[in-house]
């Protein structure tokens, strides 16, 4: 069955990052966006079930929205005020609507990246 699903890794502390508070928008033309989900991390980083499955999944363009500062805020992770990363978004398309999507966030207070997963 076709899937959306994401996990996020605290690079800074070399694990899973508990507790990040994720949101999932399909975005239309123009400035449009449709709010899909709100969710957080559990203790192994990851959603309890897929951002996404089956028929929910379409073609088109996605963002999910990462609450980085709220999450090392929460951490007493020692950072400047206002935090270097805050809200992280990252935009990108699903082509194939039948196909698996892992998009994965790693993630420290002064950086991150992502990556296409299976």
């Amino acid at each position: 069955m076709a899937r959306l699903s994401t996990h996020v890794l605290d690079i800074s502390r070399g694990g899973p990052a508990e507790g990040v508070a994720i949101d999932l928008y399909f975005c239309g033309a123009g400035e449009m966006r449709e709010h899909l989900k709100a969710v957080a991390t559990n203790p192994d980083g990851r959603t309890d079930e897929p951002l996404l499955a089956g028929d929910a999944l379409r073609t088109g363009i996605y963002e999910i929205r990462f609450q980085a500062g709220k999450y090392f805020r929460q951490m007493d992770t020692p950072m400047p005020e206002p935090p270097f990363l805050d809200e992280i978004t990252v935009r990108f398309g699903i082509a194939d609507a039948r196909g698996n999507y892992h998009v994965p966030l790693l993630v420290s207070p002064y950086s991150y990246t992502t990556y296409r997963g299976s």
